[in-house]
């Protein structure tokens, strides 16, 4: 795929665009991307269930090779493969398969949450309202800056080696 904005000469598509390209929104948006990185209180294979499943919704290249490190510990590389798997991996927890499943409808068929009372009792079950928002927040961003980075170009404009 081709880089779909005309980036000034000399600049990194990925920064220019997440950092310069629109002055009073771009670096709240990075600020906000940051965040959830920085800031997330999930545990780590929750949070890379998730955005995982995101990234694998969204096709965006530098999504699906980007692994979460916090504090020295990535997920092991297995686990990336289960995530897409999620509804018959026996390797997922009930609360990584939830997380999964909740970025797939969020981002898919988010219309049809309102009225499923047995996916909530099972959301509600095994997640704490803040929890549930916090991981909510953190879909969100992935689906938005992920979409934009795959239309854009921009995945594949930056793509990071593969975990080994």
């Amino acid at each position: 795929m081709t880089l779909r904005v005309d980036v000034p000469a000399g600049k990194d598509p990925v920064t220019w665009v997440w950092r310069q390209s629109v002055p009073g929104i771009a670096p709240a948006a990075s600020a906000f991307s940051d965040a959830v990185y920085a800031d997330s209180t999930l545990p780590l294979r929750e949070f890379e269930a998730a955005r995982t499943r995101i990234a694998q919704i969204n096709q965006c290249q530098f999504c699906l090779d980007w692994r979460t490190e916090r504090d020295g510990e990535r997920v092991d590389e297995g686990f990336y493969d289960e995530v897409a798997r999620w509804r018959t991996s026996a390797a997922l927890s009930e609360r990584e398969r939830l997380a999964a499943a909740l970025a797939e409808r969020f981002a898919l068929d988010h219309l049809s949450m309102d009225d499923d009372e047995v996916f909530w009792k099972e959301l509600r079950g095994a997640f704490s309202d803040p929890e549930l928002l916090e991981l909510t927040l953190c879909i969100g961003s992935w689906i938005a800056f992920g979409r934009l980075n795959h239309v854009f170009g921009l995945d594949t404009a930056c793509v990071l080696p593969k975990a080994e």
